[in-house]
């Protein structure tokens, strides 16, 4: 847009682009809302001077995000200022939304907002759909397919991917009731009479204790980086796990190798992309670093046996109740109030342009 003069066709026009590719947790176009929103409080702000506010529009975001969400953005600060970039929301579509928001009396925001809900009432759904499950009729390809056909979700399907396959981990590894031991090799008795305050604090061993046993677990580090890379999951037993849901390249290999700590990296991805990936991986020489590739097709089998196979009543209802509890936890928004939304009144605002389909 640069400094030609956009009008108001062309300033919404780049708002519904953020708005669409935003995912579930909105961070962008709720940055974009509260700079509308703190401009209509303080008429004097001049929205094409992008420094008087890139910055505080950060704080102003994250002050909402966590009422709505229960948790701030993490990208990366180039990442988070893209919003305001040429091709998003630049400060003349600002100017023009900024003015046109003072205009109509907040309808700009609401707009915003009322795009947040209706996303989110879509993920009340998927929630709806595993509260309802049981045992006998859940079906795990169902709840991919939620996300998938879903243009408002799709985007958030890393997230789902994530809680179906942490599910499933943890689940496994508490019906086994899987353990971990640590020892030291009784030959560096020496060293442990050296260190021992720090084997004692930091691995819990001692003279008296030269092995620790706990229970084993699988933990999800909960942020997915903007560019699909890095770590997911990992197990205190040893590997790290990463998802993928979407096509690996090269760059986006190294990139995910490159960036976890660990010689036993598990990878799930869709069936399809199993042969792609382990070529790749093969061809730039770190094949021996992932420990195996789960597929989807993994995935559906082992959800098959645990919901109706010989251990389901064990295992079964166990499952259940992780998918109902990472999706509340991942999605803090379903079901509750928003009481910042409600507060500003949003929903008596009615203008026909900037009115939801």
């Amino acid at each position: 847009m640069g400094s030609v003069k956009v009008d108001k066709n062309e300033a919404k026009a780049a708002l519904d682009k953020i708005i669409t590719k935003a995912r579930v947790d909105f961070y962008k176009p709720i940055q974009v809302a509260e700079v509308l929103y703190h401009k209509r409080m303080d008429p004097t702000m001049d929205l094409r001077n992008l420094e008087s506010y890139r910055s505080e529009s950060k704080s102003w975001r994250n002050q909402v995000t966590i009422e709505l969400l229960g948790k701030i953005s993490t990208s990366s600060a180039k990442y988070q200022d893209d919003v305001f970039s040429e091709s998003a929301v630049p400060p003349e579509a600002m100017y023009v939304l900024g003015e046109e928001n003072i205009a109509t009396l907040g309808a700009v925001e609401a707009y915003i907002y009322k795009a947040f809900t209706d996303r989110h009432r879509q993920l009340q759904d998927a929630l709806d759909y595993c509260n309802n499950g049981t045992r006998e009729n859940f079906d795990v390809r169902f709840l991919i397919n939620l996300f998938w056909q879903e243009p408002g979700l799709k985007r958030s399907l890393d997230k789902m991917y994530e809680i179906i396959v942490y599910s499933l981990f943890a689940t496994l590894t508490d019906a086994l009731e899987l353990t971990v031991e640590i020892s030291i090799n009784p030959e560096k008795a020496n060293i442990l009479r050296e260190f021992e305050d720090f084997t004692k604090n930091v691995m819990c061993i001692d003279f008296s204790n030269v092995t620790y046993q706990q229970e084993a677990k699988i933990y999800r580090v909960g942020v997915t980086n903007a560019a699909d890379r890095g770590l997911d999951m990992y197990a205190n037993w040893g590997p790290a796990i990463q998802i993928k849901h979407l096509a690996l390249d090269e760059g986006l290999a190294e990139n995910i190798v490159g960036s976890v700590s660990s010689d036993r990296i598990i990878i799930v991805c869709k069936s399809a992309e199993q042969g792609v990936i382990v070529s790749l991986l093969t061809q730039i020489g770190w094949r021996a670093k992932i420990q195996s590739v789960v597929t989807e097709t993994n995935l559906i089998d082992w959800y098959e046996r645990a919901l109706r196979g010989n251990f389901a009543t064990v295992m079964g209802d166990n499952l259940l109740t992780n998918i109902r509890a990472s999706i509340t936890d991942e999605f803090r928004s379903i079901g509750q109030e928003d009481n910042i939304l409600t507060s500003r009144n949003y929903s008596r605002i009615n203008n026909a342009f900037w009115s939801r389909p």
